[in-house]
């Protein structure tokens, strides 16, 4: 199920200079405002619940997920060149998986480890508070790979609307609206990160075995519609 050849090409296509700088900014910033607040403000829990919640998880992950998802297949389908990789002797349900991984591992590497080093320049992982993020930050990475590679197979505009979902629905839906919080990676992530760290300063509008299985069937079931769609793809000759 798992292909070295793609591997290594998917990672060379989302890690080119120009992607690798996107995603180098968001982490940096996040280090950044962490470095800023403790600097002036000192140590502090809510603090650094609201920074790690308001930009890391609400809005850095969502947007790490985006870039590496859509990045693993989109341009490949964009161009045509996914022709030449479908042409080859492998599955097409192992190219979708093999980019998953890729996605998975990109986006996790992008938000979990600079997500920990924050928290731990706020708090220095008071009430596990670091700790908690950071494994809500993988649990995310997760669903938010497989959801972006399947909207880079099914639109040639999946950034635009990659970063429309991200900064609109988990950003703003997903913190503010009540009802919409249902139905967001970031209150199903939280939901974990509640229960590591402190359940009075990290709360989720859902319950643990709600957003589990949230996550488990909105990953499973968005990378099978992806590996659909891509055998939907016709070479020429094919029938």
């Amino acid at each position: 199920m798992y292909d070295p050849t793609v591997a290594r090409l998917t990672y060379r296509a989302l890690l080119g200079r120009r992607r690798a700088l996107i995603l180098f900014a968001l982490p940096v910033l996040l280090i950044v405002i962490a470095g800023a607040v403790r600097g002036f403000g000192g140590a502090d829990d809510q603090v650094a619940v609201d920074v790690l919640g308001g930009f890391a998880l609400a809005t850095m992950v969502p947007i790490i997920g985006v870039i590496a998802g859509t990045g693993a297949i989109g341009p490949e389908i964009d161009d045509g060149s996914v022709v030449y990789l479908l042409s080859k002797p492998v599955k097409r349900p192992t190219i979708i998986f093999t980019k998953l991984i890729v996605a998975i591992a990109v986006t996790m590497a992008f938000s979990a480890i600079p997500t920990f080093v924050a928290g731990m320049i706020l708090n220095g992982n008071g009430q596990q508070i670091a700790v908690a993020y950071t494994i809500a930050a993988l649990v995310a990475s997760i669903t938010y790979a497989a959801i972006f590679l399947l909207l880079g197979t099914i639109t040639r505009h999946a950034v635009v609307f990659g970063l429309v979902y991200a900064l609109v629905w988990e950003a703003v839906f997903g913190s503010l609206v009540t009802g919409a919080r249902t139905l967001s990676v970031q209150q199903w992530s939280l939901a974990v990160a509640q229960k590591v760290g402190d359940g009075d300063l990290i709360t989720s509008d859902v319950g643990l075995p709600t957003a589990t299985a949230l996550l488990v069937v909105v990953t499973v079931a968005t990378t099978w519609f992806a590996g659909q769609k891509l055998r939907s793809l016709k070479l020429a000759g094919e029938e």
